[in-house]
């Protein structure tokens, strides 16, 4: 068991902050340049990682995949500009573009994750 430096009431040692007033337990601060009591630095997310992942989202938003019309036999016609469809009766295909979108979330994550700073 711990002891809140705030309002001394007992924590397990499991618990980061007070569950009464909230405060970090150990007297250390929310400060990313803090060291942790390993004397390492604590990581942080790579910034320039998530930006970029930020972009191909909205890229990937601005030039979906493009599919026929359901009264159409079935075929994908490419990545085009949102408002300049391959065909007036072409269609965005969502079930792609949903794939598209969780699979570069996905990845940014885990690229910001894997080059974090230390």
């Amino acid at each position: 068991m711990q002891v809140c430096p705030a309002c001394s009431r007992s924590q397990p040692e499991i618990n980061r902050f007070c569950i009464q007033c909230g405060r970090r337990m150990g007297g250390r601060t929310n400060n990313p340049s803090d060291s942790n009591t390993n004397g390492q630095a604590q990581e942080q997310l790579n910034i320039t990682v998530l930006y970029g992942m930020v972009v191909v989202l909205i890229l990937a938003v601005l030039f979906p995949p493009w599919e026929t019309p359901p009264t159409q036999a079935p075929e994908f016609l490419g990545m085009y500009f949102i408002l300049s469809p391959p065909a007036p009766e072409a269609v965005v295909s969502r079930m792609l573009l949903t794939i598209e979108l969780v699979t570069i979330a996905i990845a940014g994550m885990y690229g910001a994750f894997l080059f974090r700073k230390k």
